[in-house]
Protein backbone atom coordinates (compact mmCIF):
# COMPACT_ATOMS: atom_id res chain seq x y z
CA UNK A 1 0.00 0.00 0.00
CA UNK A 2 1.08 3.40 -1.10
CA UNK A 3 0.78 6.27 1.77
CA UNK A 4 0.58 9.45 1.06
CA UNK A 5 2.11 12.21 3.70
CA UNK A 6 -0.44 14.74 4.15
CA UNK A 7 0.14 17.24 6.80
CA UNK A 8 2.35 17.49 9.49
CA UNK A 9 -0.47 16.63 12.98
CA UNK A 10 -0.11 20.69 14.18
CA UNK A 11 -1.60 21.66 10.89
CA UNK A 12 -4.91 19.98 11.46
CA UNK A 13 -6.72 22.50 14.64
CA UNK A 14 -7.90 20.39 17.63
CA UNK A 15 -11.48 19.93 17.07
CA UNK A 16 -11.04 21.56 13.73
CA UNK A 17 -10.24 20.45 10.26
CA UNK A 18 -8.12 20.55 7.06
CA UNK A 19 -8.88 20.31 3.29
CA UNK A 20 -7.14 17.97 0.87
CA UNK A 21 -7.79 18.98 -2.46
CA UNK A 22 -7.69 15.89 -4.99
CA UNK A 23 -6.65 15.52 -8.70
CA UNK A 24 -11.03 14.67 -9.25
CA UNK A 25 -13.57 14.62 -7.07
CA UNK A 26 -14.73 16.23 -3.82
CA UNK A 27 -12.05 17.24 -1.32
CA UNK A 28 -11.27 15.04 1.43
CA UNK A 29 -11.03 16.57 4.70
CA UNK A 30 -9.22 15.58 7.78
CA UNK A 31 -10.21 16.10 11.66
CA UNK A 32 -8.49 16.24 14.40
CA UNK A 33 -10.54 15.82 17.93
CA UNK A 34 -9.58 16.74 21.06
CA UNK A 35 -7.63 13.22 21.95
CA UNK A 36 -5.61 14.29 19.10
CA UNK A 37 -7.35 11.26 16.86
CA UNK A 38 -7.36 12.03 13.00
CA UNK A 39 -10.06 10.83 10.92
CA UNK A 40 -10.78 11.55 6.97
CA UNK A 41 -14.07 11.61 5.19
CA UNK A 42 -15.31 13.23 1.32
CA UNK A 43 -15.72 16.77 2.46
CA UNK A 44 -19.57 16.16 1.44
CA UNK A 45 -22.66 15.74 4.01
CA UNK A 46 -25.09 12.95 3.40
CA UNK A 47 -28.11 15.19 3.39
CA UNK A 48 -27.15 18.05 1.16
CA UNK A 49 -23.70 17.89 -0.08
CA UNK A 50 -22.57 20.67 2.71
CA UNK A 51 -18.76 21.41 3.25
CA UNK A 52 -18.67 18.87 6.45
CA UNK A 53 -14.59 20.54 6.84
CA UNK A 54 -17.02 24.28 8.17
CA UNK A 55 -18.48 22.31 10.43
CA UNK A 56 -18.43 21.97 14.15
CA UNK A 57 -16.14 18.59 15.78
CA UNK A 58 -17.06 17.69 19.03
CA UNK A 59 -15.91 14.11 20.24
CA UNK A 60 -15.86 11.68 17.46
CA UNK A 61 -18.49 13.72 15.08
CA UNK A 62 -19.11 16.82 13.65
CA UNK A 63 -21.89 18.74 12.81
CA UNK A 64 -23.14 19.83 9.43
CA UNK A 65 -22.94 23.66 8.74
CA UNK A 66 -25.74 23.54 6.99
CA UNK A 67 -28.50 21.90 8.47
CA UNK A 68 -26.83 20.91 11.44
CA UNK A 69 -26.76 16.68 10.77
CA UNK A 70 -24.38 14.95 13.06
CA UNK A 71 -21.98 12.84 11.18
CA UNK A 72 -19.49 10.56 13.14
CA UNK A 73 -16.21 10.69 12.15
CA UNK A 74 -15.29 7.29 12.65
CA UNK A 75 -17.47 5.65 9.30
CA UNK A 76 -19.10 8.73 8.24
CA UNK A 77 -22.62 8.03 9.02
CA UNK A 78 -25.36 9.95 9.66
CA UNK A 79 -26.42 9.99 13.75
CA UNK A 80 -30.21 8.92 14.12
CA UNK A 81 -32.76 9.69 13.19
CA UNK A 82 -31.33 11.20 10.34
CA UNK A 83 -29.49 8.53 7.14
CA UNK A 84 -26.89 8.28 5.25
CA UNK A 85 -22.98 7.74 4.92
CA UNK A 86 -20.25 10.09 3.00
CA UNK A 87 -17.21 7.81 2.14
CA UNK A 88 -14.61 7.87 5.06
CA UNK A 89 -10.87 7.63 4.38
CA UNK A 90 -7.88 5.63 5.68
CA UNK A 91 -5.42 7.42 8.04
CA UNK A 92 -2.02 6.45 9.32
CA UNK A 93 -0.21 8.46 11.90
CA UNK A 94 3.83 7.99 11.89
CA UNK A 95 5.59 10.59 14.68
CA UNK A 96 3.85 13.79 14.18
CA UNK A 97 2.88 13.21 10.40
CA UNK A 98 -0.67 12.02 8.68
CA UNK A 99 -1.04 10.02 5.55
CA UNK A 100 -3.56 8.73 3.61
CA UNK A 101 -4.10 6.00 1.12
CA UNK A 102 -2.90 7.59 -2.65
CA UNK A 103 -4.99 4.66 -4.25
CA UNK A 104 -8.64 6.31 -2.22
CA UNK A 105 -7.42 9.34 -3.08
CA UNK A 106 -7.29 8.63 -6.57
CA UNK A 107 -10.27 6.65 -6.70
CA UNK A 108 -12.91 6.68 -3.85
CA UNK A 109 -16.40 8.98 -4.88
CA UNK A 110 -15.29 10.10 -7.99
CA UNK A 111 -18.88 10.71 -9.28
CA UNK A 112 -19.83 13.32 -6.74
CA UNK A 113 -19.45 16.82 -7.65
CA UNK A 114 -18.20 19.88 -5.64
CA UNK A 115 -21.04 22.40 -4.11
CA UNK A 116 -20.62 25.30 -6.35
CA UNK A 117 -21.67 28.37 -4.91
CA UNK A 118 -24.01 31.64 -6.05
CA UNK A 119 -27.05 31.27 -8.69
CA UNK A 120 -27.26 28.45 -11.32
CA UNK A 121 -26.77 29.47 -15.01
CA UNK A 122 -28.66 28.06 -17.64
CA UNK A 123 -27.01 26.78 -20.59
CA UNK A 124 -30.05 26.17 -22.61
CA UNK A 125 -31.34 28.36 -25.06
CA UNK A 126 -34.76 27.34 -25.28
Amino acid sequence: MSWTRICALQDIPVLGSRRVQRAAGVDVALFRTADDEVFALLDHCPHKGGPLSQGIVFGNTVACPLHNWTVALTDGCAREPDEGCTPSFQVKRDGGDVFLLQVELDTLALDLMPPVAGPRISTSTA
